[in-house]
């Protein structure tokens, strides 16, 4: 106990920040102080306790062994505080709140989200979705579910699944394709907004790429609703296309004869520690269990 009286308890708060962002400005833009200021409260901690924290260049910082020890329990500790002041006040819970990308909240996440609501009623959940990153650092999100390859931050990243990307269409429509060439006599749909496009299926599959496509859309979503009404075959994740796929209002006409494309479509990504810990490891471990039981057909 004497060796935790000396140690500022301030400069734990400006460490815990500095240390979860690897970064001295992100942590003074989110603490509302100047970069020198929290230079000087680290190494004001680093005498303290008589360890380096941090280490420093020019274009890096990163915790030393040491650092990443003291932030696990600095953190577990401001969190412990935290929620001993919620229940001494009788504060109610804090809402979880999650970005996400727009189609993966219309076509996967919502149509589950009966199950994580029945299972965890003292939960209050907010969604808002949009093509942007979340902001951490400004406290409007806790997580974030991301389509692409993130940006690289001091964020924890996790890949949710393997996608695979194959020719869907109508059941009807489905008739007419019984080979990868029956394509180029059909109104193919493309997906401005997705990462690989028929370019890299035609690719895939040893074919020229057609010089026209009959629609085109800058959200999954509506190339997957285009593709029910029998408007032609579009390139999309069969775990975007789950529901449809579930339903027989889609089909995989080519799925059995040819190269389909898997990669990693989306991730979740959210700051390394949590201050909302219940509501946060509940959600998480719910996402990746529905992530399990969705499995391709």
């Amino acid at each position: 106990m004497k060796g935790i009286k000396r140690l500022p308890l301030p400069a734990l708060r400006v460490f815990e920040a500095a240390g979860r962002t690897c970064s001295f400005v992100m942590a003074a833009k989110e603490l509302d102080l100047s970069a020198s200021a929290v230079s000087h409260a680290i190494r004001k901690l680093e005498t303290a306790a008589g360890i380096a924290l941090f280490t420093r260049s020019t274009r890096h910082t990163a915790l030393t062994p040491e650092g990443s020890v003291l932030l696990e329990h600095v953190q577990r500790g401001l969190e412990e505080m935290s929620r001993g002041l919620a229940i001494a006040t009788a504060e109610p819970a804090a809402p979880l709140r999650l970005h996400t990308a727009p189609t993966f909240a219309s076509q996967w996440l919502v149509p589950r989200l009966t199950s994580f609501v029945r299972e965890h009623p003292g939960i209050e959940l907010r969604i808002s979705a949009s093509t942007d990153y979340a902001t951490f650092e400004n406290d409007d999100f806790d997580l974030d579910i991301v389509y692409g390859e993130p940006h690289r931050t001091a964020h924890e990243k996790i890949p949710l699944l393997i996608e695979e990307l194959t020719p869907l269409c109508s059941p009807e429509l489905a008739s007419q394709i019984r080979s990868p060439q029956d394509l180029y006599s059909q109104s193919l749909i493309q997906s401005d907004g997705q990462s690989v496009q028929w370019k890299g299926w035609f690719a895939a599959n040893g074919m020229q790429t057609p010089s026209h496509f009959g629609l085109a859309f800058d959200r999954s979503s509506m190339g997957i609703s285009a593709a029910v009404d029998g408007l032609g075959v579009v390139l999309e994740s069969t775990m975007l296309a789950d529901r449809e796929l579930r339903s027989g209002k889609l089909v995989c006409p080519l799925r059995d004869v040819s190269n389909s494309v898997r990669y990693v479509g989306h991730y979740l990504v959210h700051p390394r520690r949590h201050r909302q810990h219940d509501a946060f490891a509940q959600f998480k471990a719910w996402l990746f269990d529905e992530l399990a039981k969705s499995n391709p057909l």
